[in-house]
């Protein structure tokens, strides 16, 4: 038996052998086609692992490729610091799961070379905790309390001013009302009719 693919597709040859009447020996073929799952000569079906899928996904950006700065090892993480995962494709080392990339967690631990972050994980209907290890290469300050940390500032510099003067103020976030009302002044009016639609004038060329 003998198997010959073309791309996605193979053909399968068998030769068999026998003995005529007055004894002389004859070939016998038979083809028989195949589709790609069952060739052996098809692609090799796709891999599903840990870094699969993360050609573009753990590349380096534009311009960006090189040597680490020395900022990423300089920076302190202290525990409940909110950080973000951002897998470098350079350090192989301490490098997370594909899953985890581009997520916000707490530090929850701090060892030499890495940070325990927590993270809420969707697994069917609930979310779980997980805590894993990043080296820090892998990890970089998050934002995403910068404008809570402004506003609380903001809040508490208001209320000591609002206090000086006796007064009680409220720093609850109001939903945006719609725009205030206004009249408009000095305006003309102009009426605009419509011109009849003459077909003889437009075959001739319009007016």
């Amino acid at each position: 038996m003998t198997l010959l693919g073309f791309g996605e597709e193979c053909v399968q040859i068998r030769v068999r052998t026998y003995v005529e009447e007055d004894n002389t020996l004859g070939l016998g073929f038979s083809f028989t086609h195949r589709r790609s799952f069952l060739c052996p000569l098809a692609k090799m079906p796709a891999g599903h692992g840990l870094r699969s899928r993360t050609r573009d996904l753990f590349s380096r950006p534009f311009r960006g490729k090189g040597y680490i700065p020395l900022t990423t090892y300089l920076r302190t993480y202290k525990i409940g610091d909110f950080v973000d995962i951002k897998v470098n494709g350079a350090v192989q080392k301490g490098m997370p799961h594909k899953f985890y990339h581009g997520r916000t967690g707490v530090v929850w631990n701090v060892t030499k070379r890495a940070v325990g972050v927590e993270i809420n994980k969707r697994v069917g209907n609930r979310i779980i905790k997980k805590r894993i290890h990043v080296r820090i290469e892998h990890v970089m300050p998050s934002r995403c309390r910068e404008e809570f940390i402004e506003r609380r500032k903001r809040n508490d510099f208001l209320k000591a001013e609002a206090k000086a003067r006796g007064e009680k103020l409220s720093t609850k976030r109001q939903p945006e009302g719609p725009k205030p009302g206004f009249i408009v002044e000095g305006a003309t009016l102009e009426t605009v009719t419509p011109i009849p639609y003459d077909v003889v004038n437009d075959l001739k060329g319009g007016y």
